[in-house]
């Protein structure tokens, strides 16, 4: 054989050898190393089953069961395995569904890649238990088609809408920030605590393997279950809340636009969180009614929707002044035992700011129980001036120092979702209203945020975590809604800590006495409870768009207090009409469980009140001034509103306070 020969005898041999050990290579892989081909195979075998876990039920702080879990079904279908031959009338007829209905369940948008034709997807969600036990009979003449069993909440009071939450099917956004823990089909928690706890609440899914023959029919376990996980319920919550508070709150405010918190001041503990108007949160479990009703809550001039106990900034009118009397003694600038004349109002400048009359105020004890507008007019304006006249800054900077103490124009860190900061203006938001070079501002111009107006804004959570505060005598918890899991999971270390406020105690107590007296001789008398010392103030919040609101905070009893509440009733008037008496007989219920006869007037007068037309005609009038409005000179003083109804006397004329501009 020539050399010539053998060289291309060598050759091929190597080509050969090359190919049979790529073809080689590539055979381990797919058998050994890449199991695409393995998962590929087992597809058309075996389905991977998911098992929905039941979310973590949530219990009131004495036990009571107030969101349970109850069963819904999914319908699913793989479109691969649908037999093309079976009887679509009857499946229709037992899903209550027309033919073109059950082809456009069917018709999904295949090239977005949200869905496979060989991936089971949901053919029709919330079956009723009667149309599932009519279609369990006979699923077996269905190839495709599988039920699955989900858990939806359920809600056996039927109140805290708002704090409880509800949840909601996630969508793109909810799937990417999970980091794979949800998929397509799942649910959510969407407000609430629902929200807040989800990754407590929600569990582990679990998955099952089930063997499929050769028309996709399930036959059996694969593999005898070995591969098979549990799924794991999500943790119990025992939350601070006392449902049957909570209830009695939502029906004293029933028919008003408002909201109500209350606290246990030594642990920061939510007692009741009402804000209205509300909804029954049984309307939004996730049920084929659903969409309508979302629909017409979320159009609902009412806005239920909207949860006033956080996310709503009011002027807290007079109960504001506690933390005026507060800040001046401790700084100095106001003496406990000096008195002061009213004569019906605060003059400055020739000018005359009302006040309602009263008996003369001695010392700060009358001033709180009186709430003397003329009082605290003058010493804010001191707080604010201690540096100097010319140096509101430095005063007003100082006094907003210890509004963030105690919790004022911040947020306190509720495990509670959309907590709004409210608002403490401070030197640098009023030196971009009122420039330097423009005159600037002193202690005149924002004297009305002394009685609790002007540029001011709290929560009502603020309010009654306030309430808290003075309640303790210089400290709060962080108020929170989780008391405990029943895992044995802690709550969050932040709200076991107490954040102490740097004012003397014993002008803490001066403030609590204020507050005694206001209740037993001055503008909370109706609101008096026998043998109970409450300790709060009333106030009249103005509303430049209508009726007053109507304000009231305390906490009862004085000495080893068990509960402080703050209550806010939007376009109500006076502070003693509406959120005084709401916030007594909710004092009164929580600690003796009942309402004496002697007050039982007050329950009925507060059951039937009906304050909702008020509220939509001051929403119409205020519309209504807008759109008529033409451009008015930069903030306007509100009108100074008082405590009580001021008896009848020659006219006066509320103002602006601020000083003129410099020509």
């Amino acid at each position: 054989m020539s050399d010539y020969l053998r060289e291309r005898q060598r050759t091929i041999q190597w080509v050969i050898l090359a190919c049979s050990l790529a073809l080689l290579v590539k055979a381990a892989q797919i058998q050994l190393l890449d199991d695409s081909f393995r998962r590929q195979a087992d597809a058309t075998t075996v389905e991977k089953m998911t098992i929905y876990p039941p979310r973590g039920l949530v219990y009131d702080r004495n036990g009571e069961l107030i969101v349970n879990n109850n069963a819904m079904y999914d319908l699913m279908v793989t479109f691969n395995q649908i037999d093309p031959d079976m009887d679509t009338l009857k499946l229709c007829h037992l899903l209550n569904i027309t033919k073109p209905e059950f082809e456009q369940l069917l018709d999904k948008p295949w090239k977005t890649g949200k869905y496979s034709r060989s991936v089971p997807f949901v053919f029709m969600k919330k079956l009723s238990t009667v149309t599932y036990a009519r279609l369990q009979e006979c699923l077996y003449q269905f190839p495709g088609f599988f039920v699955q069993v989900r858990n939806i909440r359920g809600y056996p009071y039927a109140v805290g809408a708002h704090l409880l939450g509800y949840i909601n099917e996630v969508d793109p956004r909810d799937i990417e920030k999970g980091g794979g823990v949800y998929v397509s089909g799942d649910y959510i928690g969407a407000s609430g605590m629902e929200s807040e706890y989800e990754d407590r609440l929600r569990g582990e899914k679990g998955y099952a393997f089930l063997l499929k023959d050769n028309l996709g029919r399930i036959v059996g376990e694969f593999e005898s279950g070995r591969f098979d996980t549990l799924p794991t319920s999500g943790d119990d919550l025992i939350s601070s809340i006392d449902v049957r508070l909570q209830a009695y709150g939502e029906q004293l405010m029933q028919n008003k636009t408002g909201s109500v918190v209350a606290i246990e001041p030594s642990t920061g503990e939510i007692l009741a969180m009402v804000s209205t108007p509300t909804y029954d949160p049984n309307d939004l479990t996730m049920t084929q009614d659903r969409g309508p009703v979302f629909s017409r809550l979320l159009t609902d001039p009412l806005k239920p929707f909207f949860d006033r106990t956080v996310m709503a900034k009011y002027p807290p009118g007079s109960i504001f002044k506690t933390v005026v009397t507060l800040i001046g003694l401790q700084e100095g600038t106001m003496n406990p035992n000096s008195g002061m004349g009213c004569n019906g109002g605060y003059f400055y400048a020739g000018r005359l700011y009302k006040c309602h009359h009263h008996s003369p105020v001695s010392n700060v004890v009358d001033a709180l129980a009186y709430s003397c507008n003329t009082f605290y007019f003058s010493e804010f304006r001191d707080a604010v001036d201690k540096f100097g006249f010319s140096n509101p800054q430095a005063g007003l900077d100082m006094f907003v120092k210890y509004c963030h103490q105690l919790g004022l124009g911040r947020q306190l860190g509720v495990d509670y979702p959309n907590e709004s900061a409210g608002n403490i203006p401070d030197s640098r938001y009023y030196d971009r209203i009122y420039p330097r070079k423009l005159g600037g501002w002193r202690s005149p111009t924002i004297m009305s945020v002394g009685i609790g107006q002007g540029e001011l804004q709290l929560t009502t959570l603020q309010m009654a975590n306030l309430a808290a505060c003075i309640a303790n005598r210089g400290f709060w918890y962080p108020p929170h809604l989780a008391k405990r899991f029943l895992s044995g999971g802690k709550i969050p270390e932040e709200f076991l800590t107490p954040q102490q406020v740097s004012i003397d105690k014993k002008y803490f107590e001066m403030v609590v006495e204020g507050m005694a007296q206001c209740v037993n001789r001055g503008t909370a008398r109706s609101c008096a409870l026998p043998d109970i010392q409450v300790c709060g103030k009333t106030g009249t919040s103005q509303n430049p768009h209508g009726d007053d609101h109507s304000v009231f905070f305390a906490f009862a009893p004085k000495d080893n207090p068990k509960i402080a509440i703050a209550v806010y009733v939007e376009n109500a008037t006076w502070g003693a009409t509406y959120a005084a008496p709401i916030a007594s007989l909710m004092i009164e219920k929580y600690l003796n469980d009942s309402i004496a006869p002697a007050r039982k007037y007050m329950e009925e007068r507060m059951f039937n009140a009906n304050l909702t037309d008020k509220y939509l005609e001051n929403i119409r009038k205020a519309a209504a001034k807008v759109e008529k409005a033409k451009p008015a000179p930069e903030l306007p003083s509100p009108d100074v509103p008082t405590d009580e109804p001021p008896a009848k006397s020659p006219a006066t004329t509320s103002v602006d306070t601020r000083p003129r501009t410099r020509r």
